[in-house]
């Protein structure tokens, strides 16, 4: 059994805990990496080949600074690994002009002076063939929108983590922690492992490891699915198809990505069934891709062709759909972050960063009182601070 000390362990290597190891191993701590698969892998959220990043954030205007940031960091470390991270495509918030994904990116876009427009249906359809906008629905265009690669973004967080003198331990689940006087001890089947902090990352699994809390997390199984064009192909390469989201109806939204080597990737957001991360049911027949057939013959009719590859990935939802990233309110030597609510993987690279300032006492440059714990706990809110 070993019994080793670190500054931090990192407890789930996905999109954060990976992000997290890297920054902090370059600040020279001494930091473990504890995953209970082998990252990355198609077990979590972070799976799927392809994850949208975009300026024009329909959900909340605080994530406009955070998500700025992130953009920098990925081409860094792009530029640093030698990896294709990021696609610039474009992207499109398409919906009613009343509706909450536009009215939503357009504040987004106006308080932080993004660039973007603001494009009528005719404009749509003339500009993006392959999309069939309805007579009521609008678009705001944003340029700087595109695709993010999850598994080579992890892997590179991973490989440069690792040479700047991270241990990175995979296939060995964390079966308990505990936290007593400035310490914490993890325990795995291998062995303890001690440390001054532990990082929570543990995206569908955190509410197992932080049973005390009961946080009010969902995870939901969600299916992605890949279709081949049924006609004019050339109308979904990047340069004539960008990201998307779409509000078809009221509060419901679909997302897509252009072909990329492997079919057009579409998928509904944020409606998938509840389930526990160890029992996922993994099959996708056939059947569960015609409710969002319906919907693409509706709005991306040539988008209706052969169904190449499904897949399941995992959102860790809170009630109100923000992050979670603070400090636990009974041990401060343990910061809980990851559950993101479907939304999350494009911030990874400056979460990582934030979490690599509250651990090591420097304040984050950004507000992240959206993401503290007490709105979930009941409890007056103490803000999210770096520990001295």
């Amino acid at each position: 059994m070993s019994s080793d000390t670190y500054d931090v362990v990192v407890a789930g290597l996905g999109a954060m805990g990976s992000a997290a190891a890297c920054h902090l191993a370059r600040r020279g701590r001494r930091v473990l990496g504890l995953d209970r698969f082998s990252p990355p892998h198609a077990r979590g959220s972070s799976a799927g080949r392809t994850r949208i990043i975009r300026e024009a954030y329909f959900e909340n205007p605080a994530y406009v600074p955070l998500v700025q940031r992130a953009y920098e960091l990925w081409d860094a470390l792009a530029a640093d690994t030698g990896r294709t991270l990021r696609l610039a495509t474009g992207g499109l918030m398409i919906g009613h002009p009343e509706g909450a994904l536009v009215t939503g990116a357009y504040a987004s876009a106006r308080i932080h002076a993004l660039a973007h427009e603001v494009l009528e249906p005719a404009e749509i359809a003339r500009r993006f063939p392959a999309l069939a906008p309805g007579p009521t629905d609008v678009a705001i265009w944003e340029p700087r929108a595109g695709v993010l690669f999850p598994e080579a973004c992890i892997a590179a967080h991973l490989e440069q983590a690792a040479s700047a003198g991270a241990e990175l331990v995979v296939d060995e689940p964390v079966l308990s922690w505990s936290a007593d006087a400035g310490q914490v001890e993890v325990r795995t089947a291998a062995g303890r492992y001690r440390a001054a902090h532990l990082i929570v990352a543990a995206g569908a699994w955190a509410r197992e490891f932080l049973p005390r809390l009961d946080l009010p997390l969902v995870v939901q199984r969600q299916t992605l699915f890949w279709f081949r064009p049924a006609a004019h192909a050339a109308h979904f390469l990047p340069e004539r198809f960008p990201i998307f989201i779409w509000e078809d109806e009221p509060g419901r939204f679909i997302y897509g990505f252009p072909e990329l080597g492997d079919g057009v990737k579409i998928a509904r957001h944020q409606e998938g069934e509840t389930t526990d991360p160890d029992a996922v049911r993994r099959d996708v027949p056939d059947a569960e891709a015609e409710p969002l057939r319906a919907v693409i013959r509706r709005l991306i009719p040539d988008a209706d062709g052969p169904l190449l590859e499904r897949e399941v990935c995992l959102y860790t939802n809170t009630p109100d759909g923000h992050f979670v990233l603070d400090v636990h309110p009974e041990h401060p030597e343990v910061l809980i972050a990851s559950p993101c609510s479907g939304h999350g993987f494009k911030f990874a690279s400056a979460l990582g960063e934030v979490m690599a300032d509250l651990v090591t006492g420097t304040k984050p440059r950004f507000d992240l009182q959206l993401f503290g714990l007490a709105r979930l706990l009941g409890r007056a809110a103490p803000g999210v601070h770096p520990r001295p």
